[in-house]
């Protein structure tokens, strides 16, 4: 009678576990999201079939057969790959306290961490080294995401919180790697420190091109970004300090006023142009690494001076112009020189 009692006690429990388990809140995207994790514990943004990642698309047999013969080899930090999962997962968890989102985080945490290379930087896609996809890659904030989402690990900032506590003292050391990556790689002309390139020799850290329309050059759009981490680290150091004030200083100096970048539709398609604008400023997307004037990839690999003499495809289908850096000139810097007690 005893035993009896003991088993069916112990179902009637093993089925309270499972009912509560089976009504612990959900998160559609997050649920795929999970469905979409490769072995490596990376995201991809696109399948096998070279589909691009939809999280808005139903799992149907033929979707999900296209996930599953996509490898490890897609694992990619580009286009916010895996930053954005990573991010998404915490976030789901928080909501629901569903620890299926949580352990998916942690285990993409797992796979950014491994792909950090000795130097500091983080690859466009790992494993996977062909092409340029090895490099180190500012490219689109590929390394900047994860350098941000390892920072709010360390300072338990927006819900990072509920990470596993082991993940501190690893994100502590590769945010010092990756420190040490973006100070090594900025670029330097006679001996004055300006912006960064999109990406760069794993070995050498010099500024190396990407597809034949990105050569290598000073990016500006990417160096923002890097800029507006390093503004993020409390107590900076004066290496940290220069690097910041040398870039804000090669944006003034190089900012074109009184223009827009449009690309507006027509009959005739998109149609790109530099449009007079008094209350405008932009940047070009790429200068030159020496003389700071702006440079333009085409798909032949030639660089023009001028982006009007690109082929319509390239003229027209990339951001060549931008305010990139307006907001950081105007409002973001002048905050940070006031918080770090700098005149």
């Amino acid at each position: 009678m005893i035993n009896r009692y003991r088993i069916l006690s112990s179902l009637l429990c093993s089925f309270m576990l499972v009912s509560c388990y089976a009504q612990k809140p959900t998160d559609s995207t997050a649920d795929k999201m999970l469905v979409y994790q490769l072995a490596n514990g990376g995201w991809p943004k696109q399948l096998e079939d070279k589909s691009v990642v939809n999280y808005g698309a139903t799992l149907n047999d033929d979707l999900l057969s296209k996930i599953k013969a996509t490898t490890v080899l897609h694992a990619t930090f580009d286009n916010k790959a895996t930053s954005r999962e990573i991010t998404y997962l915490v976030k789901a968890y928080n909501t629901t306290k569903n620890e299926a989102y949580l352990k998916a985080a942690e285990k993409g945490l797992d796979y950014a961490l491994s792909a950090q290379n000795k130097n500091g930087g983080w690859p466009q896609y790992y494993p996977d080294k062909s092409l340029y996809r090895s490099q180190i890659t500012y490219n689109d904030d590929a390394m900047i995401n994860i350098l941000n989402i390892l920072q709010d690990i360390i300072k338990k900032a927006n819900g990072f919180d509920v990470v596993n506590q082991s993940y501190i003292p690893k994100a502590e050391a590769a945010v010092r790697n990756g420190i040490d990556c973006i100070l090594k790689t900025q670029v330097k002309q006679n001996g004055q420190l300006t912006i960064w390139a999109a990406q760069y020799d794993k070995d050498s850290m010099l500024p190396a091109k990407a597809r034949n329309f990105e050569p290598a050059s000073l990016s500006t759009a990417e160096s923002v970004g890097i800029v507006r981490f390093l503004m993020r680290l409390p107590n900076p150091s004066p290496e940290i300090k220069a690097s910041i004030s040398s870039a804000v200083k090669w944006f003034e100096k190089y900012k074109i006023s009184g223009y827009r970048f449009d690309r507006t539709e027509n009959s005739t398609g998109k149609n790109a142009a530099l449009l007079e604008d008094d209350k405008s400023v932009v940047w070009a997307r790429f200068y030159d690494l020496e003389k700071n004037i702006p440079i333009f990839g085409d798909r032949d690999n030639s660089i023009k001076l001028k982006f009007e003499d690109l082929l319509p495809e390239r003229r027209n289908g990339y951001a060549w112009y931008g305010n990139f850096a307006q907001k950081l000139l105007e409002k973001e810097y002048p905050k940070w020189l006031t918080t770090n007690g700098i005149k």
